[in-house]
């Protein structure tokens, strides 16, 4: 790993993880930039969930090196993930639906001890209005967008330096992506690294800095999202033609 390089908050070094005898990332490698969101792109069963699972330790690897800010945090637990600043929000739903929205966000802040966490709760619900409205609701009750947004605030209740997103958009309107979009860029501009699995690829990539398209496990693009956006063979790319990209295109 080059340490000498203080723009990369994240770096794979050749990591190889997977299920059992089953391998999903093969040998791979790249760098996430600091305070900057990096879309992870690719066919299904690239790797692109893999990625985050393993980074937050729910998946250690069987080779290679993870490192965090130049340090090594490989087969770190979720504990240790978390005090070092990295939180996750998982695809799907991931609540406790008979519990109230306050309730949720208590959970949320279990490691953070309640007096901190009790502090922390309003200034999180200023960035999600609608969820503050029905802070006394269950969660069941709550639209899927608004689920999605209190999921986001559990983790933000930790002040990640590091926020993994996996497929946030899944299930809800177009309206709410873009909110949701739109917030996601709103905490990297205030100095939150975002490393983002997103299916709605066109969209991502407007509020996004970089692109990484995987394929079986392995990487084949790594480019400034903007310059991906307007490359007329973005389909071809997504849909599972990565790997006829030049590999020029991979920035050193």
């Amino acid at each position: 790993m080059n340490l000498n390089n203080s723009t990369a908050c994240i770096e794979f070094d050749d990591v190889v993880a997977g299920y059992k005898d089953f391998m999903i990332l093969n040998h791979l490698s790249f760098k996430a930039k600091r305070g900057a969101i990096t879309l992870l792109l690719g066919p299904n069963g690239a790797g692109k969930s893999t990625v985050l699972k393993t980074l937050f330790g729910l998946l250690k690897p069987r080779q290679g090196q993870i490192w965090l800010d130049g340090q090594d945090i490989t087969g770190a637990s979720q504990k240790e993930l978390l005090a070092r600043g990295i939180a996750f929000v998982p695809q799907g739903r991931n609540l406790f639906g008979q519990l109230t929205v306050w309730q949720n966000l208590e959970l949320g802040g279990i490691t953070l001890g309640t007096k901190l966490t009790h502090e922390r709760i309003p200034e999180v619900l200023e960035f999600f209005p609608r969820v503050k409205e029905r802070l006394h609701s269950q969660a069941s009750a709550l639209s899927g967008g608004e689920q999605k947004q209190l999921e986001i605030g559990r983790a933000l209740l930790l002040r990640p330096k590091v926020l993994l997103i996996d497929e946030p958009s899944i299930g809800l309107s177009p309206l709410v992506v873009q909110d949701v979009f739109r917030l996601l860029r709103r905490l990297v501009d205030q100095g939150t690294t975002v490393l983002m699995v997103e299916q709605n690829v066109k969209s991502a990539l407007k509020i996004s800095d970089d692109a990484i398209a995987l394929e079986s496990g392995r990487l084949v693009l790594h480019k400034p999202a903007g310059e991906l956006l307007s490359d007329p063979d973005i389909e071809r790319l997504f849909l599972g033609g990565a790997a006829h990209a030049a590999p020029s295109s991979t920035p050193a």
